[in-house]
Formats: C-alpha cells, structure tokens, sequence
C-alpha cells in the first residue's frame, strides 16, 4: 500500500519535471537511474531515498523542501475550496503556467491583473 507522502513527493516530482518541460527519460539519465524507476516514483509505488531525492532535486533546479510543500494543506479546506485538491498534477494547468512564465514580465502581470477580475465576477 502506498503511503500518501510517497504519492504527494512523486506527484511534486512529476509536477517539477513537467514545469521545466523534461521528460521521464531525461530526468533519469541526469540521476543514473532507468526511467521506470522514474515512473514508479511519481506514482508513490516506490519510495524516493533521501539521496536520490537529493539527486532528483538536484536535476531539477530545485531544493529538497519543494518535495514536501503542500504536504500540510492537502487535507485542508482553505480559500481555494473551488480549486481541484491535484491542480498542479494536471497537465493542463502546467502546460498554462508554463504557458504564463514565458510571457514577458509585464505583459504577465497585465494578465493575472486581468484574470483575477475575471475571477471576482464569476
């Protein structure tokens, strides 16, 4: 049985690696591992060591701590209760944010000014 901070890391894996836009493959070849092991991790059926979540941060331009964040509030009913529990594992939400982070830096505050009224009126 999995536990669910195997799955909440792996989703955060999966999450990261979507953002910077690298596939399993890559992301295993900079750890030295074979992809499926990637696979496995992101779906919480196999535990990350603490050296190989080292490794994967490492490949991934990120500290160990970004793995866990989330990890309190995942149960928790806040402001966002509209907000699906897994945004971030959905490919779609990334490919937008992805999306955002290459508009150019005042075109994008334009934007998120122009999509949090949208957001008000609905």
């Amino acid at each position: 049985m999995t536990h669910p901070v195997d799955v909440h890391v792996g989703k955060r894996i999966r999450h990261r690696r979507w953002l910077v836009g690298m596939t399993q493959q890559q992301l295993a070849e900079r750890v030295g591992i074979k992809f499926q092991q990637i696979q496995k991790y992101e779906t919480g059926a196999n535990r990350v060591s603490a050296s190989r979540l080292w490794d994967i941060a490492d490949a991934l331009d990120v500290a160990v701590s970004f793995f866990f964040e989330g990890l309190e509030a995942d149960n928790a009913n806040g402001d966002h209760a509209n907000v699906p529990a897994d945004v971030m594992g959905d490919k779609e939400a990334l490919d937008l944010v992805r999306s955002y982070y290459a508009i150019p830096e005042n075109q994008r505050r334009r934007l998120f000014e122009l999509a949090r009224v949208l957001s008000d009126v609905a």
